[in-house]
């Protein structure tokens, strides 16, 4: 019954380079070369983005001609499509004048030439490679820097085709930041250093808007949810969560009737809530007086919180916009993006409780989430549902993003294994998490880093695309190992 509320989308530019002296010494070469082209074209539309074909550039003159039309485009990303030889003079002026990464693709149309029939028109539809260190060279004399370069085969190539798939995921989150609207509402939790964050910076680095909120702006989308809105919402929960009795833990008990009538009450405002102010996240945090409207609100946002991070809408407590960020980066990659912290060590099977008391993301739940009534929240105030669960079982990836002493952002990249097993049953979610070469070393190498103490976390290795994230961002960037 969830679906996603902002898709995953980016538009790709994608222009053929070649020579265009070869047109008339062969012929039929230009038309099979444009096949090929629009083959791969079809290939990156299938990754669900928007492409847009620039078409062939195999003079100078049409590369300045294109310079505008590109820029124009609003293009997240330019696939350069090698598909034989070309001169560097064809790729300067685009390469010169790109505001947006570019990917040189060099995919032959056959894995090797038949050697028995080999002709110079054969080389040339296969010369995919030829010019390729010609442009990155012009490239670097420019001061400008080729993303990477996509090798292989055009078909039938499993790592070529992945390649070009993590391109254009990682140009849906450069799409998704573009403009994005990460809200702040409410405080620091009190003391908490680790999590203030500047917003102008916040804007610098990542290219958002971050509108400051004030809680009775939720208040009073609160006040205007109708009955209906509640009895759809408590539909949506009571089908994708579990709700079962209380285990070891005192202070949880099974979801009553009023926390799940509260909890979709809430949850309905938060929709009107992103909707009313157009948010592509949120990073909140405030306690309210005791017995007061705002408390209430504020203190029952997790469930509706959780909803929302599956539909693509990162929501983050503790005012932790840095990891706001982190979430819609993981989700646009889709992979997830829980909002999660180290627990206890389980030092006799060597792994780490790893998870959070507040929202996450239930599309990477192993089974259904838990629902549970907590009496308290602790070391906050408030109480009412509260979400537990496990994520799936395999490879996991963590995104800290922190500061600087010069004020400048840092991204903390970690890989490991998530496992089966009981995790304590206290209405939060953890995960037993296993890392290299052991999990107290990993974990020992991790905060020597200067992380904040919260992560993004999601599913499958995918630190090396974020770590080109980082890099396009400009963004100091550390994978630990």
């Amino acid at each position: 019954m969830i679906e996603r509320k902002n898709p995953r989308t980016a538009k790709i530019g994608i222009f053929a380079a070649a020579h265009a002296t070869y047109w008339d010494q062969f012929e039929g070469l230009l038309d099979n070369i444009m096949g090929y082209h629009q083959d791969l074209c079809n290939k990156v539309s299938g990754m669900e983005v928007e492409v847009i074909d620039f078409g062939m550039i195999d003079s100078s003159e049409k590369a300045y001609e294109a310079v505008d039309k590109i820029a124009g485009s609003g293009v997240d990303l330019l696939f350069c499509n090698m598909v034989t030889y070309a001169t560097s003079s064809v790729f300067a002026p685009i390469m010169r004048a790109a505001t947006v990464p570019v990917v040189l693709v060099a995919l032959q149309p056959r894995k090797a030439m038949d050697y028995t029939i080999a002709s110079t028109f054969m080389q040339l539809e296969n010369d995919n490679i030829c010019s390729v260190p010609e442009f990155t060279g012009v490239a670097i004399r420019m001061g400008k820097q080729v993303a990477d370069v996509v090798i292989g085969t055009l078909y039938d190539d499993k790592e070529a085709d992945e390649e070009l798939l993590a391109w254009c995921d990682i140009a849906k989150v450069l799409h998704s930041l573009k403009g994005a609207r990460i809200g702040l509402m409410g405080h620091v939790l009190e003391a908490m250093y680790d999590m203030h964050a500047d917003p102008t910076a916040i804007s610098s680095a990542f290219g958002v808007h971050v509108p400051l909120l004030e809680i009775d702006d939720l208040v009073a989308e609160y006040n205007k949810v109708t009955e209906e809105e509640v009895q759809a919402k408590i539909a949506v929960i009571q089908k994708e969560f579990d709700m079962p009795d209380p285990k070891s833990d005192p202070v949880t008990m099974k979801l009553t009737d009023a926390d799940l009538y509260q909890a979709a009450k809430s949850a309905a405002a938060l929709d009107r809530f992103v909707e009313t102010y157009h948010l592509t996240g949120l990073a909140y945090y405030y306690e309210g007086a005791e017995g007061s409207i705002q408390r209430t609100v504020a203190t029952t946002l997790i469930v509706g919180n959780s909803i929302l991070n599956a539909q693509g809408i990162p929501m983050c407590g503790e005012f932790d916009i840095k990891t706001c960020l982190a979430m819609l980066i993981m989700d646009r990659l889709n992979i997830g993006g829980s909002f999660a912290e180290f627990h206890p060590f389980d030092f006799a099977e060597d792994f780490i409780l790893v998870g959070h008391d507040g929202p996450h993301h239930i599309a990477i739940a192993d089974d259904k989430p838990v629902l549970r009534s907590l009496t308290k929240y602790h070391g906050k105030p408030g109480s009412g549902a509260s979400v537990e669960f496990k994520i799936k079982e395999g490879p996991i990836t963590m995104l800290g993003i922190t500061q600087t002493a010069n004020g400048g952002f840092k991204f903390v990249i970690g890989e490991g294994t998530s496992k089966k097993g009981p995790i304590p049953p206290t209405g939060n979610t953890n995960t037993r998490g296993f890392f290299e070469p052991t999990t107290k070393e990993f974990i020992k190498k991790w905060v020597l880093e200067g992380p904040t103490h919260h992560y993004a976390l999601g599913i499958g290795h995918h630190a090396k695309t974020i770590e080109k994230i980082g890099k396009l961002l400009g963004i100091e960037t550390v994978i630990v190992k």
